[in-house]
């Protein structure tokens, strides 16, 4: 009789362990769905292809920089490559940030010695584009990735001024808004901001002043770090060897979390209600079965003080999953163009250092989303 009860009491308690074993499972895959959350990608991109009857353009047209004028026009400058190899910076406007027109013919901006043009070819590798030689998109020098803010009445375009890895830093030249609608290339001399020496590439500026000073965003990890000037053409002084290879901080994000190996910011913050919305670009690499690519987060910093992060993704919004990612460079989404226009938010990224895409989702669902899961 004992033994019976004995069993009977074994057996209780092993169904009970399995239902809630299930029941466990159960919610923690709800909440895993719940912990996702994607932008929808246009049913037509990409957006911006290479262009073969154009040299500068023949072999990629990727990674944009984005800003919406003072009449509402879309303005996308996106890094251009040709068989050259050199990086130069294309043009394009759209109404409703999805079919771009009147694309420039010849590039907007041209990369100048010590401002981007590489002097010969490193390490003897061929001048031509070649992805094989050349792990910068297949290019070998240039302007290179254009983040663009619209501040006052002025364009200030930064971008990665390449002339081989012994010298990447970051670049600056800026337009007035008036010359730019008219398509009057008119750029200021361009300077160099990041620190001699230093391997710098994801560097953004805000939108707008904070607390009476222009502000750089030049790292994201392991911490946030933001210089400030009393004007964007300054170099900011920075103690650190930059944010991009080098022994930078790009491999310090979070143990446990899909940004395990953070590799920079994407577009310049956008200002919402809940603080700055960052966009940056990170992945896990201590999985060795996928490619190791570039994939998409979403941060909220605090409006005054942006070294503190409120809000951080929990998954990546953005991640490299169809074939116009995965062609040219594969597995690489590169979301250096966004803006909000009409309570959305667009995203503009280079597919495999290739095209340019554009990807969006309402924005407060996804400041709601980040809220309630992304709490630090």
């Amino acid at each position: 009789m004992e033994l019976i009860l004995l069993i009977g009491f074994i057996s209780v308690c092993i169904a009970t362990f399995a239902i809630y074993y299930a029941v466990t499972c159960v919610l923690n895959a709800r909440r895993e769905r719940q912990m996702q959350y994607g932008l929808n990608r246009h049913h037509a991109n990409p957006i911006i292809k290479p262009l073969a009857h154009n040299h500068w353009e023949s072999e990629g047209t990727f990674n944009p920089g984005a800003v919406v004028d003072d009449t509402g026009t879309i303005h996308l400058f996106y890094r251009a490559i040709g068989k050259d190899g050199i990086s130069r910076v294309g043009h394009t406007t759209s109404s409703d940030g999805k079919l771009f027109m009147n694309r420039s013919a010849f590039p907007v901006y041209e990369p100048e010695r010590g401002y981007g043009m590489p002097e010969k070819s490193p390490m003897n590798a061929p001048h031509k584009y070649d992805l094989s030689a050349h792990a910068s998109g297949g290019g070998w020098g240039g302007a290179e990735d254009p983040r663009v803010v619209k501040i006052d009445d002025r364009i200030y375009m930064t971008y990665t001024a390449f002339e081989g890895w012994a010298s990447m830093r970051i670049g600056l030249t800026s337009i007035n808004e008036k010359d730019m609608e008219k398509g009057q290339w008119k750029w200021k001399k361009p300077v160099i901001i990041s620190p001699p020496g230093s391997r710098a590439k994801n560097w953004v500026l805000f939108p707008e002043k904070i607390n009476g000073k222009y502000a750089i965003l030049h790292a994201i990890a392991p911490k946030i770090r933001v210089a400030y000037v009393d004007s964007p053409e300054m170099a900011p002084e920075i103690k650190t060897v930059g944010d991009h290879g080098g022994g930078g901080y790009e491999d310090k994000g979070r143990k446990e979390s899909w940004d395990h190996f953070v590799r920079g910011a994407g577009a310049p913050p956008l200002k919402t209600r809940l603080g700055w919305l960052l966009l940056y670009h990170a992945f896990d690499k201590r999985n060795p079965k996928k490619i190791v690519g570039y994939k998409v987060g979403a941060m909220i910093l605090d409006l005054n003080d942006p070294t503190k992060v409120l809000y951080r993704s929990p998954q990546p919004i953005l991640s490299p999953d169809m074939p116009y990612e995965n062609d040219g460079k594969p597995g690489v989404v590169y979301a250096s163009g966004a803006i909000i226009r009409d309570d959305k938010l667009l995203v503009y990224y280079g597919g495999g250092d290739k095209t340019t895409c554009v990807a969006e989702t309402p924005l407060d669902p996804l400041l709601t989303w980040l809220t309630t899961y992304g709490k630090i």
